[in-house]
């Protein structure tokens, strides 16, 4: 290395060490600032203190929504046909900035909707993208969980405790059999024709709270082990709620949804 070529490395280190050290953090913690540089974000605390002056919209699904959502916000799914034209009657109405969240740190569809917003020319928006959970955890007054309010943190499930009931695909098929209940809980546009348990396997969508409360209280009584699996393994934590509200102890999930069985039926 040339005198020059060493002084440009010191020089870079430097700067490196110089920077503050909450924007390596953002970086980290939060991936979407850095993925979506142009999105405005504002902190938790921050989004506590204007609560009254701004309209909080949950950008997930309405299932998500009814399971835990922040005190007072609306619902407009980022995957609804209509996002743009209820943004748009929501600022024929008030003036008053936008901001959407979702799960948490790693998810990005409050990102997304902000964008998407920004396309229907919607202004003034920005992201809460440390999440729901988060919110529950420092705000529980402020937090709904199944309908009730104020909320109890400690009724928040961990990943840990989600970890416990899920299965790899291969040991989920194992399980099927008379001593179970299986459930698709995939909306209309991601089921195939045919499921992967034929005579096992009921189909339910999670927004179908009436229907599937029933297959639940049917495990439940028959004394059956219940198995459900989604599109990719996400949506099914937040049923996990419902199932632990209804007192149903044994119950498993797909690790990786639908997808990971055709994944994993792929392998040679």
């Amino acid at each position: 290395m040339n005198f020059i070529s060493r002084i440009f490395s010191i020089l870079t280190v430097g700067l490196i060490a110089a920077l503050p050290a909450t924007a390596a953090d953002n970086n980290t913690e939060y991936p979407g600032r850095v993925k979506y540089p142009d999105v405005k974000f504002i902190e938790l605390d921050d989004l506590h203190k204007q609560k009254n002056d701004v309209i909080i919209i949950d950008a997930r699904s309405s299932y998500e929504y009814e399971t835990l959502r922040i005190k007072g916000a609306l619902n407009i799914s980022l995957s609804s046909k209509t996002f743009g034209e209820e943004l748009e009657k929501i600022r024929k109405d008030t003036s008053k900035p936008i901001v959407f969240y979702c799960n948490g740190k790693t998810c990005m569809k409050s990102y997304k909707a902000v964008r998407q917003a920004k396309f229907f020319k919607i202004d003034d928006v920005m992201a809460f993208d440390a999440g729901i959970f988060d919110w529950a955890k420092s705000y529980p007054g402020e937090a709904v969980l199944l309908g009730e309010s104020p909320i109890n943190p400690k009724n928040l499930i961990s990943k840990s405790e989600l970890k416990k009931h899920m299965l790899k695909p291969a040991d989920f098929g194992r399980r099927v059999g008379s001593g179970t209940m299986v459930l698709d809980v995939r909306d209309l546009r991601q089921r195939e024709a045919i499921g992967f348990f034929p005579g096992y396997e009921r189909r339910v969508g999670l927004d179908d709270g009436k229907k599937l409360l029933k297959y639940i209280n049917r495990a439940k009584s028959q004394g059956k082990t219940l198995l459900v699996y989604d599109e990719v393994g996400k949506q099914v934590r937040w049923l996990q709620y419902t199932l632990e509200k209804a007192g149903l102890k044994s119950y498993y999930f797909m690790d990786g949804g639908a997808k990971g069985y055709y994944e994993m039926l792929a392998q040679p």
